[in-house]
């Protein structure tokens, strides 16, 4: 793929740092990385965005913004406050193709979940990645609840015409509960869709270089990593919860 969505089952889940650990992982394999926020709402002209964290965690990569709003509000409604245009789904399409001339793959970052609305027609993040032809990636949380929000999620993905590439928890806790532990047998069978990758919790904060040592790690080799995440590697991590 060289373009590849990533969304989420909702805000504040992980998805800036799924997006860095994708870009890092698949820098470090030789590749060149774009990363692309399509719409940027809650933070000051001033402020660095998610495009910059993500370039910030990962390295050398190419970002860019398509607009900013500084309410921290569904990018519809932060446009229409701000009196602003709001971001188009084929704006989001075009920039990605754009870059995905000159860069191997180009992750395209939402703004909340699947569905939150871009404009006044209530276009989504779905619908400029119809447009561009590409796969979606879900970031979920990792407990109570992320069962029934991720399958909500890749039904509208399937809804669409989207292929959901799989599956990444956002936030692996460094002591998971037993729902978050029965969850990597659930997710997959939730989503449709493998599971892909688990990034610590408070990876974020990690330095640069340790973010970019350890990011392959967290993740399969379909996002450019090197973890294993099958059944059998998914019993290893929870032999109690997934025995029972």
């Amino acid at each position: 793929m060289s373009v590849l969505f990533v969304t989420g089952t909702g805000t504040e889940i992980g998805k800036t740092v799924t997006t860095a650990a994708v870009a890092a992982a698949t820098l470090r394999r030789g590749r060149s990385v774009a990363v692309l926020k399509a719409a940027q709402t809650g933070l000051a002209v001033d402020e660095p965005g998610d495009a910059a964290e993500a370039g910030r965690l990962a390295g050398a990569v190419t970002v860019c913004e398509l607009a900013r709003f500084p309410e921290p509000l569904a990018p519809a409604t932060a446009a229409l406050r701000a009196g602003l245009p709001p971001v188009r789904p084929q704006e989001i399409a075009e920039a990605a193709a754009k870059l995905a001339a000159s860069h191997d793959l180009v992750l395209v970052e939402g703004a909340g979940g699947l569905l939150v609305r871009f404009d006044d027609e209530g276009n989504t993040l779905a619908d400029a990645a119809r447009m561009a032809g590409a796969p979606v990636l879900v970031v979920v949380q990792a407990g109570l609840g992320t069962l029934n929000a991720t399958a909500l999620t890749a039904l509208a993905l399937r809804s669409h015409g989207l292929d959901c590439t799989g599956v990444v928890v956002g936030s692996w806790p460094a002591e998971p509960d037993l729902a978050a532990r029965c969850n990597l047998g659930d997710l997959p069978q939730a989503a449709d869709a493998p599971l892909l990758g688990l990034i610590p919790e408070g990876s974020g904060a990690l330095p640069p270089d340790a973010f970019q040592a350890a990011a392959p790690g967290w993740l399969a080799p379909e996002l450019g990593g090197a973890g294993a995440f099958g059944p059998a590697d998914l019993a290893a991590l929870a032999p109690a919860a997934l025995a029972s």
